[in-house]
């Protein structure tokens, strides 16, 4: 009987956590601002036509869509420097 108890207790405690990880993003996401530009950030490649199918993340409250994954490391390298890209298209 406590075996029964326990594990009812263990299952209400796993259903009463909060979102999974995954799920947590996609609340960020909803509240970030939208990316202004039709290409990509770091390599300026329009987005229409490419047949490249675009990286989009949130950073810092901003989401940033870049051409392909690869490009996220050279954002990495210089964020600034691409982030200044930004309000000029506004």
């Amino acid at each position: 009987m406590k075996t029964r108890s326990i594990l009812a207790l263990l299952c209400l405690a796993i259903v009463s956590l909060p979102a999974s990880a995954e799920e947590r993003p996609k609340a960020k996401a909803a509240k970030a601002k939208p990316y202004p530009l039709d290409k990509c950030l770091v390599s300026d490649e329009k987005f229409e036509g490419s047949g490249m199918e675009a990286h989009e993340f949130v950073h810092e409250g901003q989401t940033i869509k870049l051409c392909c994954k690869s490009c996220l490391k050279d954002f990495k390298k210089d964020t600034a420097a691409y982030l200044k890209k930004l309000p000029k298209a506004k």
